[in-house]
């Protein structure tokens, strides 16, 4: 079998070297002016952390040639740039038979739609299915082991998915045919990551973390049920899973963001530092776009974009939460 990496940022290098082992072909594509000469020449990175491939993965910018044979194609690229690549990848050839799974984690902007609408848009015929969980990429180039689930409309299509991406002792993956829930967990979690590192650069305590991935859960509830998930999905590994640690950890783009906008600095600052995509911003913005469309309260979500995006005092802008209007506590119960 072949597998085709598509997106050679940190996570798509850390997935293509977990995978090697898996596939008979290893091919891990990303554009030409993101190809440095040390990953083309020696299959090696050293930014933000060393990653060393095998010798039999090959780099290429070439996406026609990437794709060629694959069984399975991982997308792996920032959700803004999910429908350019997959308007390329139908330019490119790619057959109905060849398995798209997304491993990126976020909502486009202005449509609020999530990335496997986006990819059905552009590839209506395609198999297509999603990736997500609790997956620091440093913890998982480690050898630390996790599990995340594989989602998409056919149980069969996540089962096949599920055996070829499986690395024993490592990542344990678990089908879910809920890909609505899926998808909305491990997008709307990673704007409350930024709160959650606020908490920590202000000396927060451990009650406040409690309280926020709480309330900030109910929020991703709140939305994700209107769209139509199922809340029973939002408990698990895309959801709770995933929120716990991206908020409990500094390795974290996301949980950076916070602690970086905690310490006074202004995002366009913090992302050129950064250096990378930190997906909760943008999904701040499409997410609160969206509450106010749809009428669902997202408060949490709320202060997140008014600290990245106005000019408000952002200690100020968290302390509001705790004086907002009292209320009760809701219930979420599972569909039937």
């Amino acid at each position: 079998m072949k597998l085709a990496v598509l997106g050679l940022g940190c996570w798509g290098l850390v997935l293509t070297k977990l995978l090697t082992d898996n596939f008979d072909e290893v091919c891990g594509w990303s554009r030409k002016e993101d190809l440095s000469d040390e990953l083309l020449k020696y299959k090696k990175t050293t930014k933000p952390f060393e990653i060393q491939l095998d010798d039999k993965v090959e780099i290429t910018s070439d996406l026609k040639y990437a794709i060629k044979n694959a069984d399975i194609i991982l997308l792996v690229v920032a959700t803004s740039a999910i429908r350019i690549v997959c308007k390329q990848l139908k330019e490119a050839g790619i057959k109905d038979e060849q398995i798209l799974v997304n491993a990126s984690k976020g909502l486009e902007q202005g449509t609020f739609k999530r990335m496997s609408e986006v990819m059905k848009d552009e590839l209506p015929n395609q198999q297509i299915a999603v990736l997500s969980g609790p997956t620091l990429a440093y913890e998982v180039l480690q050898g630390q082991p996790t599990a995340a689930c594989v989602a998409s409309e056919s149980l069969e299509l996540s089962k096949k998915i599920q055996s070829a991406l499986a690395v024993r002792n490592k990542f344990r993956l678990y089908t879910n045919d809920d890909m609505i829930g899926v998808e909305l967990g491990g997008s709307l979690k990673n704007v409350i990551a930024i709160a959650a590192g606020f908490l920590d650069e202000m000396k927060f305590g451990d009650n406040s973390k409690g309280a926020l991935l709480t309330r900030g859960m109910a929020e991703i509830v709140r939305v994700s049920v209107y769209l139509g998930a199922n809340p029973s999905t939002l408990w698990g590994l895309s959801g709770m899973g995933d929120l716990i640690a991206t908020c409990s950890s500094h390795l974290s783009r996301n949980n950076t963001v916070g602690r970086m906008l905690a310490q006074g600095k202004k995002i366009d600052d913090i992302l050129a530092e950064l250096g990378s995509v930190a997906e909760g911003v943008k999904t701040s913005k499409a997410i609160c776009e969206l509450a106010d469309k749809i009428h669902i309260e997202t408060p949490i979500s709320k202060a997140i974009y008014k600290a990245v995006y106005s000019t408000e005092n952002s200690k100020e802008v968290f302390l509001e939460l705790m004086n907002r209007t009292l209320k009760g506590e809701e219930n979420f119960t599972a569909k039937a």
